[in-house]
């Protein structure tokens, strides 16, 4: 059937603005392709046995305007109320200039994680400024580019720990009680495949009789109190422990930072610096150290580097560390950064400067005192200890639950800590008449008159916080937090930074396996509205009624769509996912008493993500050849299989293989396993060449991570946020993830993998809205499309580039590989050249060297139109002619415009111009590129140099301004 067969009800529906070919384009691809219909297509390309026999029982989709209807609805049944709970998350003032330019802005959100540097200088020197915003709170030299939330950082900084003493299996890990719970939590789920023992206990009372190969300390704590650590972390380190600080960032503008207590890590949350609570996510999390521990830091490092012209340059550092390089031996598997909420911290602090932000922390701190005295006037006990924005009060008998409901009933949200006392948590956004509102609920409940009391409160505006405690060092006094306070200022330098970027607002990004896909202006209204971004991770069930309904119908939908029994939204990153999805299949194999499944069975072209979740999930790792045609070896899979019969636990496969092809043996591939005693484990990376086509739950796997974040629409966000919501069939659906504070999951669920219930809650609006928007027909058609797209690709540049593997008919999935090993060995051309190259064709480079080192992996997905592949195909088609010339000695093998690639504005108008080609060549190879030119901003940059000599802050001004990049 063709695409123009399909009728249409009204020209407001989505499916016409997200698919980019017209019905007509559509029929010129399938000639080019020399088949009939789009049906014979799929039917070439999708072996018959694992092709969906119904269609997806999904919504009708309804138009644009109807839906954002309905959703606010829903959005309705939430209740923003005050919500003073803490526990790491606080409201807060996102900045206009901020929210509408950034998080809400395109040219922000739709970027690709920048691998390409020379044309990610604007994210990449808004990192740079969030690790030395970091670095400068936490006093601490080495900071990464952002974790996934506080209680994974928490995991991170304890793993990190654990490999650097050794990996002891009898040293243990302190915990202090007073850290918030779900950081707990996480830990305890973190540490156990490890077989890390945790210990659980008061700081003040650890005497490290015990080998202790580190600690973990809240500050302040969670129930507020400003601890004067120094004593325990010389104890600490006499016992050569490593020391970890959860720290508040913005008590750091008040409070003396981690590194001046001799701290070793500190990590925490950045959500207060302008990002909204959006029910737990997303959230950017940081993690800074020593020096001495950089090689071993998890996540990305930006790093200051030099271009080919000696031009500073900005770009990811120490990549040798990442998961993709080491695989199962990587400091972590993280491959997600919450890199949009990173910048948006960033910018904060950059808005606030450091005036500014002790101006906040300190009208929160004395709003905290006011509160204090007052309840302590009601006759309330808040202690004597010292506090900066959290008052725990102790309560008599029976009198918490009272405090509780005169809460609710104004409309206010406060912790229940234990049965005998509460805690409040003051904000940026609290008022003077919040604290009044606050001190007449504990006035009814104490049936106690406030009288005049709330006038009088506000007299004494001293800083309460002690000398031997208050910060006395400098923070953040590089020019670019101390320059860009007007509005005006901020906007301009936000723009000029989102123009060294390229978006999808300007070309495509045909990156394999990443699905770059159309992050449509519909989906993303909804994540502003104060409904869902306003809401508590922990406020109570009653206040987030639109939430658990809308999160409720989207796990369905997303089960019904890969035809499994439940689904758990918790994971954020789809290496998250990996991990949650082997963790469950552990937790199931110890319910039956087979704890000793614990081998993991990686094919050789797969993610490095898989191994390295795999290694963090405890289990030993076997690798699978592939045969010739890049497919699983079904001989090698069954010899692995059968040696390691009494201890296999679970196959990790990519479907679509990660070679761009449905294997025809995905089926008696997941019959060895499950004949084995094992469970298959589906990487949903490539679950774009499925929808509404075939279902992982129907031909074989048990669980499968889905990326949010790519198939279903969620933007990348320059390399975050991400989603890896998890699906499996019914025998493993109990031991899905839990969480201590929010009753989810099951009471044999594997424990949380994420600080919120609910992880990136505030981004799954998106989601639910695609797949409302587009439905039945319309996910059908955009997967159509998205393998049309491919193969029409493929069959334009293979007289150029071979096609490295193709399915059993010659087709591909939804992306292809393109093989440049030969053209490298006759003309000297890496792909990293044709990479820098295509960015003077205004282009992302396509996936390089991966699965396959020398090849290029190109996706074009469905939301790109004719015109924009016939311009992609155009350019890479005028590449060979430029390789052609060097193999051809029409041009020199060093000096050429590939290997000068890519060409900057600096180069072309110096006066001296001593290559063997024109400029206008160099820079305008195409008439488009006449009228729509991006620039990159440095030319190609020198990594081994920035590894050498790390920078990862912004340098003094004396040797490297920021605003001249």
């Amino acid at each position: 059937m063709k695409i123009n067969d399909f009728s249409f009800n009204s020209t407001d529906l989505f499916l016409n603005r997200h698919i980019g070919p017209s019905p007509n384009d559509v029929d010129e691809m399938l000639k080019t392709l020399e088949v009939k219909t789009l049906q014979d297509l799929i039917n070439s390309t999708i072996p018959e046995q694992i092709r969906l026999k119904n269609p997806l029982l999904l919504p009708t989709a309804i138009s644009e305007f109807d839906l954002l209807a309905e959703l606010r609805n829903i959005a309705s049944e939430n209740q923003v109320f005050r919500s003073f709970i803490g526990m790491g998350y606080s409201d807060c003032i996102t900045p206009a200039v901020i929210q509408r330019n950034i998080l809400e802005n395109p040219g922000w959100y739709t970027q690709y994680t920048p691998y390409q540097a020379e044309i990610a200088q604007g994210r990449l020197e808004a990192l740079l400024n969030f690790q030395t915003m970091i670095s400068d709170l936490t006093a601490l030299p080495i900071a990464n580019a952002s974790l996934l939330d506080e209680a994974t950082a928490a995991a991170e900084a304890m793993v990190m720990a654990f490999n650097f003493k050794g990996r002891d299996l009898n040293q243990k890990f302190f915990v202090s009680k007073l850290c918030h719970p779900q950081t707990i939590a996480v830990l305890a789920t973190r540490a156990k495949p490890l077989g890390i023992k945790l210990v659980i206990g008061d700081h003040e009372q650890y005497d490290f009789k015990e080998s202790t190969f580190g600690v973990l300390l809240q500050y302040p704590t969670t129930d507020g109190i400003v601890c004067d650590y120094r004593s325990f972390i010389e104890c600490a380190h006499a016992a050569c422990s490593l020391v970890v600080m959860s720290a508040d960032l913005l008590a750091l503008t008040l409070i003396t930072p981690p590194g001046e207590l001799g701290a070793d890590i500190a990590i925490g949350s950045t959500q207060r610096f302008g990002v909204p609570l959006g029910f737990g996510g997303p959230h950017a999390a940081y993690l800074s150290t020593k020096d001495e521990f950089k090689r071993i830091t998890p996540g990305r490092i930006v790093g200051v580097s030099q271009d080919v012209n000696g031009k500073p340059a900005i770009r990811l550092a120490l990549q040798t560390r990442e998961q993709h390089i080491r695989r199962e031996k990587a400091t972590s598997n993280i491959c997600t950064a919450q890199v949009l909420l990173a910048i948006m911290a960033s910018m904060y602090a950059v808005y606030h400067g450091p005036k500014g932000l002790k101006k906040i922390a300190l009208r929160i701190h004395h709003l905290a005192e006011v509160l204090r005295r007052g309840l302590n006037h009601l006759g309330f006990k808040t202690g004597s200890h010292y506090i900066f924005d959290t008052v725990k009060v102790t309560c008599r008998e029976q009198e918490v639950d009272q405090v509780l409901k005169f809460a609710l009933r104004h409309h206010i949200n406060i912790r229940k800590f234990d049965e005998h006392s509460v805690c409040i948590a003051l904000d940026e956004t609290t008022s003077f008449n919040d604290v009044k509102n606050l001190i007449i609920v504990f006035a009814f409940a104490s049936t106690k008159k406030v009288d005049d009391l709330v006038q009088e409160l506000d007299s004494d505006s001293k800083c309460l916080i002690p000398e031997n405690l208050f910060r006395k060092s400098l923070f953040l006094t590089h020019p670019v937090f101390n320059s860009y306070h007007s509005e005006t200022e901020m906007l301009r330098y936000i723009h000029r930074l989102q123009n060294k970027d390229l978006s999808l607002t300007f070309s495509m990004t045909p990156l394999g396996s990443c699905t770059m896909k159309l992050n449509g202006t519909s989906e993303m209204f909804p994540i502003s509205w104060p409904e869902f971004s306003k809401i508590h991770p922990f406020a109570p069930k009653e206040q987030t009624v639109g939430y658990l309904k809308l999160i409720h119908q989207l796990e369905q939908m997303l089960a019904e769509i890969t035809g499994f029994s439940a689904v758990s939204v918790q994971p954020n990153a789809g290496s998250q996912g990996e991990y949650a999805g082997l963790l469950v299949i552990r937790a199931f194999y110890e319910k039956q008493g087979k704890a000793s499944r614990d081998v993991c069975l990686i094919p050789k072209s797969a993610h490095g993500t898989n191994p390295a979740s795999a290694a963090m999930a405890g289990m030993k790792i076997v690798i699978v050849d592939c045969d010739s045609n890049g497919n699983i070896d079904i001989t090698d899979l069954r010899l692995k299989a059968e040696a390691n019969k009494d201890h296999l636990a679970v196959l990790m496969i990519t479907y679509p293989s990660t070679h761009g092809v449905f294997e025809e043996g995905v089926v008696e591939v997941c019959k060895i396993v499950h004949d084995h005693g094992g469970q298959v484990y589906m990487d949903g990376a490539n679950m774009n060449a499925q929808v509404g086509l075939c279902r992982p739950g129907d031909f074989g796997p048990d669980v499968c991570h889905l990326n949010l974040h790519k198939t279903f629409a969620i933007p990348h966000g320059g390399g975050g946020p991400g989603m890896g919501t998890i699906a499996v069939k019914s025998h493993l659906s109990k031991f899905l993830p839990t969480h201590p504070i929010v009753p989810v999951g099951f009471e044999n669920g594997i424990g949380p993998v994420s600080a919120a219930p609910w992880g990136s809650a505030g981004i799954l609006p998106i989601s639910w809205m695609y797949i409302r928007l587009m439905g039945t027909q319309g996910l059908k058609i955009a997967t159509e499309i998205a393998i049309l797209n491919a193969n029409y690709i493929a069959k334009r540049l293979s007289p150029y580039y071979p096609v490295l593997y193709r399915g059993y008919n010659g087709f591909v999935a939804h992306e292809c590989i393109f093989d440049f090993r030969s053209l490298k060995e006759a003309s000297g051309i890496e792909v990293e050249d044709v990479a820098k190259r295509l960015m003077d064709y205004g282009f992302h480079a396509p996936t390089i060297s991966f699965p396959v080192v020398g090849t290029i992996m190109v996706e074009p997905t469905e939301s790109e139109s004719k015109v924009e592949i016939d311009r992609f195909c155009e350019a890479m088609i005028l590449i060979h002619e430029e390789i052609t010339e060097v193999i051809n000695n029409k041009a020199d093998r060093m000096n050429n415009l590939l290997k000068n690639a890519p060409h900057t504005v600096d180069q072309v108008v110096r006066a001296e111009w001593n290559r063997p080609y024109t400029r206008e060549r160099a820079v305008f190879p195409t008439s488009w590129t006449r009228q729509n030119k991006f620039w990159p901003s440095v030319g190609r940059i020198n990594n081994v140099l920035g590894d050498r000599n790390l920078i990862c802050t912004c340098p003094s001004i004396e040797t490297y301004h920021l605003s001249t990049l």
